[in-house]
């Protein structure tokens, strides 16, 4: 076998259906985001703002944060120089999952290197822990979840996106005395909707059923401390498991999931993606830590953000665009053709210096691919008038259809 034409082979159909993807080549500056540099190919440097970042609340810059780091650094050196159980394990560790359980009110936290390998490893070990376990999971969760649900070697059934009714009679269908996992998200990242948290933990009390939820793009950004979703609904307590990430809203690295003791400790002693992986960077945890305990304060930084959200959604329906709304802070525009995504990215990057990602299948399903916006306290009244007068060229230029609200 010719592996090379393979591997041309496989490129060249991305390349045919607009999807290959390339990186942008950018540096943040520092108390300056949202702006940055962009090395263009030739080596060019052009002043850009990022508009599709997933550090929310600007907390990667905050001194707060960068003062925790350095500290730390001098204090320890660079990497954490083994695994949780095998030299890696240091009071920053121990202090951000201390940080970790108070957020979300549990016995335990668990720190993870990413909120992927988190959910991964999580989901992949519980039928080790329940076997027979049957886990339902939402249709749109996370690549994480589905790789740990698909690769755990238990049961699994998938419910139609947000439809409490389908996972009824799918849990109907069940065994009543099979262990059970109701797997899901907070907020769905791609169309930036909420789940139904309150009436999937009545279904699982109702079928005996754990909860496992995925609160990453939410995490530090919802609930009176930052605890999600759950928190400012008050439904923290009805979850099992919760998962988080420290590299969004918190502006630094790493995931983790928050429980009762015994399921972190059963978790930490059977997930291999935990044994067997170096542990995050003292310096990253004491910042991640610094970071957490910030928010749980920083209501003020909540407001704005939820405000810049609101400001762009308003100005983006007055031009007709297509965007979805379900009250987050998400901001989707659906372009609906992976080469006319992708070429509205190229301009506005180009002739715009704006910086957001086309995001085509898989992420999303065919003929809905979309630009994808995440406004943030530190996008001014200048980023988002540029933004808007943009979109409102290219958009005209590439003669799209300007339509009602998706969403």
């Amino acid at each position: 076998m010719d592996y090379t034409v393979k591997l041309d082979e496989a490129l060249t159909r991305l390349h045919d259906e607009g999807r290959y993807r390339t990186f942008i080549d950018i540096e943040r500056k520092q108390g300056q985001f949202p702006h940055a540099t962009w090395t263009r190919p030739d080596g060019t440097e052009t002043p850009i703002t990022v508009w599709c970042g997933n550090d929310y609340l600007g907390m990667g810059q905050h001194p707060v944060v960068l003062n925790a780091m350095h500290d730390a650094v001098d204090a320890t050196g660079a990497g954490s120089g083994g695994t949780r159980n095998i030299s890696g394990t240091t009071v920053y560790h121990k202090q951000l999952e201390a940080e970790l359980a108070d957020l979300h009110g549990k016995e335990a936290a668990l720190l993870f290197t990413s909120a992927y390998i988190a959910n991964d490893a999580t989901l992949s070990t519980l039928p080790k822990l329940f076997p027979g376990l049957i886990i339902y999971s939402d249709a749109l969760n996370h690549a994480s979840m589905i790789e740990g649900v698909r690769r755990n070697g238990g049961d699994k059934r998938i419910f139609r996106h947000n439809d409490v009714a389908h996972l009824r009679e799918l849990l109907e269908s069940d065994d009543p005395n099979a262990p059970k996992l109701i797997a899901f998200e907070s907020v769905y990242s791609m169309d930036g909707d909420f789940g139904p948290i309150e009436k999937i933990c009545d279904l699982a009390e109702e079928f005996g059923a754990l909860t496992y939820i995925d609160e990453v793009h939410a995490v530090g950004m919802y609930g009176p401390r930052g605890g999600g979703v759950t928190e400012r609904d008050n439904l923290a307590h009805r979850i099992d498991i919760i998962n988080g990430t420290l590299a969004k809203a918190y502006g630094v690295m790493g995931g983790y999931i928050a429980a009762s003791a015994k399921m972190c400790d059963a978790v930490r002693s059977y997930a291999p993606g935990f044994i067997f992986t170096t542990s995050l960077p003292p310096s990253v945890a004491a910042g991640a830590a610094a970071s957490v305990a910030h928010l749980k304060t920083d209501q003020d930084l909540r407001d704005q953000h939820q405000m810049q959200a609101k400001i762009l959604k308003m100005r983006l329906k007055g031009l007709g665009l297509p965007i979805i709304d379900h009250g987050t802070h998400i901001v989707p525009v659906i372009v609906g053709n992976p080469v006319h995504t992708k070429k509205l990215s190229d301009m506005l990057l180009e002739n715009h210096g704006i910086y957001v990602q086309p995001i085509n299948f898989p992420t999303v399903p065919r003929g809905t691919e979309r630009l994808r916006f995440t406004p943030s306290p530190v996008h001014g009244p200048g980023e988002i008038d540029a933004l808007v007068h943009a979109m409102d060229e290219l958009w005209s230029h590439c003669a799209l259809n300007r339509a009602e609200l998706a969403g």
